[in-house]
């Protein structure tokens, strides 16, 4: 089994904490834009301000979901870390591969969010080319 370091876990922290830096502003430009859309839609209850509601739903969803595993990595991290420190070795080679997924799932969670936000982009441009 291989060795594990004090400092292995401890590099993952400044990535994992730019990553949720990056998400919580993804969170909050939709929470502004939703609020937006909302006001919009009780003026003109137009159908295609619906769909981006729906949309934009989804994608809320999908940055919570991204927030929890790479908040689940980081605190992983310390655990394995923690355990580390006690001379829990095994343990901690564990947790620390358990956080590595959890942060490989965040990132293709982003990468399933990114597409769905690619798509909604693609439905204004065509309109705009049709115009």
């Amino acid at each position: 089994m291989p060795h594990l370091s004090l400092t292995t876990p401890a590099l993952l922290f400044s990535s994992i904490s730019l990553i949720m830096l990056a998400y919580t502003n993804r969170f909050l430009a939709y929470a502004g834009l939703i609020r937006a859309l909302h006001k919009e839609y009780l003026q003109h209850n137009d159908r295609i301000l619906k769909e981006q509601i729906v949309n934009l739903r989804k994608r809320l969803y999908l940055t919570r979901s991204m927030q929890i595993f790479g908040i689940t990595s980081l605190l992983l991290c310390v655990l394995s870390m923690f355990l580390l420190y006690v001379r829990l070795d095994q343990p901690a080679i564990w947790l620390f591969g358990v956080a590595l997924l959890s942060l490989m799932i965040s990132l293709g969670l982003l990468i399933w969010e990114i597409q769905i936000s690619v798509k909604a982009l693609e439905h204004h441009l065509k309109d705009l080319e049709n115009e």
